[in-house]
């Protein structure tokens, strides 16, 4: 069984608003890396993403991007020493004038107690990803604060 999951949600902005939220390091550490994103998810780039609750500094390694449409990163699976990457692709999809889809799939952890344990927690963490994205673009409200 390969592990891999989907998330998804709607937000009520504009796709390139949506999209920028997520990219540029500024917004993105407004609602969800806490702790900071060291730059822009650009194609080619490895950004380091800080949480306040979460220790030590996570490599996002950025491998496509097309703007306004999809970011494709690697990233550490299980922990930085677990030997291993998985891939999480971020996709924009315009339903609308204001309305974005934005879907979030992870994939290529090893179908150990260990990687389903990491596949679980990754998949709660992107939901509240999106569910913070949508309160701060929608309402300006950062819900991690405080959250953890």
């Amino acid at each position: 069984m390969e592990l891999k999951f989907q998330v998804r949600a709607k937000i009520g902005k504009p796709r390139e608003e949506v999209f920028d939220a997520v990219a540029n390091s500024q917004k993105l550490s407004q609602y969800f890396t806490t702790g900071g994103s060291s730059g822009a998810l650009r194609e080619g780039t490895r950004v380091i993403w800080k949480f306040a609750d979460y220790p030590g500094d996570i490599p996002v390694f950025v491998k496509k991007v097309t703007p306004n449409e999809l970011i494709v990163f690697e990233w550490n699976a299980e922990s930085l020493s677990s030997g291993y990457m998985t891939t999480v692709e971020i996709a924009f999809e315009s339903l609308g004038p204001r309305v974005t889809l934005v879907r979030v799939e992870e994939s290529g952890w090893h179908e150990t107690p260990s990687g389903l344990k990491s596949s679980y927690m990754n998949c709660e963490g992107w939901m509240n990803m999106l569910c913070c994205l949508k309160a701060w673009l929608e309402h300006n409200i950062n819900l991690r604060e405080g959250f953890y």
